[in-house]
């Protein structure tokens, strides 16, 4: 059975969390000190171009530097078992792409294991789970979906169609429905420009395209239009 919201970490009291492509420790903890002075509550650190090992490194790396802070891990393409077999006890959050959560199955078995094998290791980080996720299966009910991944995923997280493309309105407001007070994020395509249609619905943000100069480096301007934006 999941563990209470309330055994786990606490959620970051800011609501954008920016994404770091990963590339060596250096350039992780060069632009984790970005996002954390532009006034993000957390950072996801994840490895597009390096082995999972290399991005252990790299979050030891910037956790020896920011302590005290909201740092969460994103095992590029693995899925939620290996993932959680692989995030260290100081992580503050697990985040995959697909929580294996099926709408109109009766039954959970993936996600359900999961739990059972988070509460075995007694990981307390949040879990980040993927539900109606880019590149991932299709799916038709996308509060059905939500509603699923509820009692298993502590932030619901989906997203738009591709990297760097917002979701629909529409499929956030009936996540939002399905989901009551249950936290969810997005993690595509939010910008200065759309954050404001976002904000009633969800909780949380995570952010990488728009606010990079690169794949890999952020760009401290950008971040700054949308963190602006978001006040306003």
């Amino acid at each position: 059975m999941k563990n209470k919201m309330s055994d786990f970490k606490t959620l970051p009291k800011a609501r954008i969390i920016i994404v770091i492509h990963s590339e060596d420790k250096e350039q992780a903890a060069r632009n984790a000190l970005l996002a954390f002075g532009a006034g993000a509550g957390g950072i996801f650190l994840i490895n597009h171009s390096i082995s999972a090992s290399k991005l252990l490194e790299c979050y030891e790396h910037v956790r020896s530097m920011f302590p005290d802070q909201w740092i969460g891990l994103n095992f590029f393409g693995l899925a939620p078992l290996p993932s959680l077999g692989l995030v260290p006890p100081t992580a503050s959050g697990l985040w995959v792409g697909d929580a294996g959560v099926i709408e109109d199955a009766g039954e959970q078995p993936t996600a359900a294991e999961f739990s059972a094998l988070r509460a075995d290791r007694g990981w307390n980080g949040l879990y980040f789970g993927g539900v109606a996720f880019k590149h991932q299966r299709p799916v038709k009910d996308v509060a059905a979906a939500a509603a699923a991944a509820k009692p298993f995923v502590d932030v619901v997280t989906t997203s738009g169609p591709g990297t760097g493309q917002p979701p629909q309105v529409d499929k956030i407001a009936a996540m939002r429905q399905a989901l009551g007070s249950h936290p969810l994020a997005i993690a595509s395509g939010i910008s200065p420009a759309n954050i404001g249609s976002y904000a009633r619905d969800a909780d949380y943000f995570l952010v990488a395209t728009s606010v990079s100069q690169s794949e890999s480096e952020l760009d401290p301007d950008r971040l700054a239009d949308l963190f602006r934006a978001f006040r306003n």
